[in-house]
C-alpha cells in the first residue's frame, strides 16, 4: 500500500510546473533564473554603453557645430534647425540600438529607420520653405495676414503628406485610410458645422483682406485693434486693453469699418457758441489750440479747421475738425478730451459764451399766481 503524497509536496510540484510553463512563454525553455537575469543584465549594459557612445559623439559634434555656426553669416537662421536635426539623429540612433538589443525584428527596425529619416526630411523641407517664404514676403512688403495664411497652408500640406508617407513605411494601406478618413470627415463635418464655417470664413478674410493686422476696426458693436487673424477667430484689442475673439463667420457677415486702411482719419468735435458771439472770434481762439497739439496733423488737404454746421435752437453749432495718423488713433478719445478741455478754457478766457438751452414759460389767466407775480412786476399792475 503506497503512501499518499503530502499537501506541501503537491503544492511545490505544481509551482515548479507553473514556472516552467511561464518561462516557455518567453521562449527560454527550462533555463535557470540566473541565466535569464544574466542575459537581461548583459542587454541592459550594452544599451547603456551604446547610449554613452552616442551621447559622447553628440556632444563632440555639437561643439564642432557651434564652432562652425559662429563663423558663418546667417547664424540665427541656421543654428536652431541644425541643432534640432543633430538631436533628432542622436535620439534615433539610440532608439534603434536599444530596440536591436531587445530583439526587435530587422524588418521593423528598417521600417522605423526609414520612417524617421522621412520625417526628418519633411521637417527640413518645412523649415526651408518657411524661411524662403518669409524672405520673399519681406522683399515684396506683403502684410502679415497673407504671411500667416501661407504658413498655415504650407504647414498643413507638409504635415498631411509627411504623415501619409511615414505610415506607408509600416505597410498601412493609404487608400483605405483615406477612404476611412473621408467617412469620418463627413460625420465630423456634420457635428462641427460652425467650426468649418469659421474656418472657411477665416480663409475668405485672409484672401479678401478687409483689414490687416494692426488696423483699427469696428465690427458690429466691437471696436479695437486687429492683433491676430486666425483660421477660426479674429482677435481685437480694445482701448481698455481687453482682448475680444470674434468668430470669423460673424466677421465675414458683419459690417466692417476700417479706420486705418486709407491713412489719416478725420475727427470732429461739436462746440456751440451763443448767437451774440462772432464765429470768427471763436475760430481765432480755437485754431491755435489745434495747431499746437502734438498729435494733430497739419498736412496739405488735412489742415485743422473750425466751421459752422448749424444754427441751433439756442446756439451756433460749430465743428472742430482735425486729422489723426493711424498710429495715433488708439488714443483718439484722450486727444479729443484734451482738445475739448483746452477749447472750453480758452473760450472762457476770451469771454465767449457757451450757451445751454433756456426755457421760457407763459401762463395765461393764471389768477392763482397773481399775489406772487404783481410784486415782481409793478408796471403791469398799473397798466391793468
Amino acid at each position: 500500500m503506497t503512501a499518499k503524497p503530502s499537501f506541501l509536496a503537491g503544492f511545490l510540484e505544481a509551482l515548479q510546473r507553473s514556472l516552467v510553463d511561464t518561462f516557455r512563454i518567453f521562449e527560454v525553455g527550462e533555463q535557470g533564473v540566473e541565466t535569464i537575469l544574466a542575459e537581461w543584465l548583459t542587454q541592459l549594459l550594452v544599451a547603456l554603453v551604446l547610449i554613452v557612445i552616442f551621447l559622447t559623439a553628440y556632444l563632440l559634434l555639437r561643439r564642432v557645430l557651434d564652432a562652425f555656426v559662429s563663423r558663418i553669416r546667417w547664424r540665427t537662421q541656421v543654428e536652431k534647425p541644425l541643432v534640432i536635426g543633430l538631436r533628432y539623429v542622436f535620439f534615433l540612433l539610440t532608439a534603434l540600438a536599444i530596440m536591436a538589443q531587445l530583439g526587435v525584428a530587422q524588418e521593423l527596425l528598417a521600417a522605423v529607420a526609414r520612417a524617421a529619416l522621412i520625417a526628418l526630411m519633411f521637417y527640413v523641407a518645412w523649415t526651408l520653405v518657411t524661411r524662403i517664404l518669409l524672405t520673399l514676403l519681406a522683399r515684396h512688403d506683403l502684410d502679415r495676414s497673407i504671411e500667416q495664411l501661407l504658413r498655415n497652408v504650407i504647414s498643413v500640406i507638409i504635415a498631411v503628406v509627411g504623415s501619409v508617407t511615414v505610415l506607408g513605411q509600416f505597410g498601412v494601406d493609404i487608400f483605405a485610410l483615406v477612404a476611412g478618413l473621408g467617412i469620418v470627415g463627413l460625420a465630423v463635418g456634420f457635428a462641427a458645422q460652425s467650426t468649418l464655417a469659421n474656418f472657411i470664413a477665416g480663409i475668405t478674410l485672409l484672401i479678401e483682406r478687409p483689414f490687416r493686422i494692426g488696423d483699427w476696426v469696428r465690427i458690429n458693436d466691437q471696436e479695437g485693434k486687429v492683433m491676430r487673424i486666425a483660421l477660426r477667430t479674429t482677435w481685437l484689442r480694445t482701448r481698455d486693453n481687453i482682448f475680444t475673439m470674434i468668430p470669423n463667420d460673424s466677421v465675414a457677415s458683419a459690417e466692417i469699418i476700417n479706420f486705418s486702411t486709407e491713412g489719416p482719419v478725420r475727427v470732429r468735435i461739436p462746440v456751440g457758441i451763443a448767437y451774440k458771439e462772432s464765429i470768427k472770434a471763436a475760430r481765432s481762439v480755437i485754431m491755435p489750440i489745434l495747431e499746437e497739439h502734438a498729435h494733430v496733423l497739419d498736412l496739405p488737404g488735412m489742415q485743422p479747421r473750425v466751421v459752422a454746421t448749424a444754427l441751433g435752437d439756442s446756439s451756433i453749432d460749430l465743428a472742430v475738425i482735425y486729422w489723426l495718423s493711424p498710429e495715433s488713433f488708439d488714443s483718439q478719445p484722450r486727444i479729443s478730451a484734451e482738445l475739448l478741455e483746452a477749447i472750453k478754457e480758452a473760450l472762457d478766457e476770451a469771454g465767449i459764451e457757451i450757451p445751454f438751452p433756456h426755457l421760457q414759460l407763459f401762463i395765461d389767466e393764471a389768477k392763482g399766481l397773481k399775489p406772487v407775480i404783481e410784486p415782481l412786476y409793478p408796471d403791469r399792475r398799473e397798466q391793468a
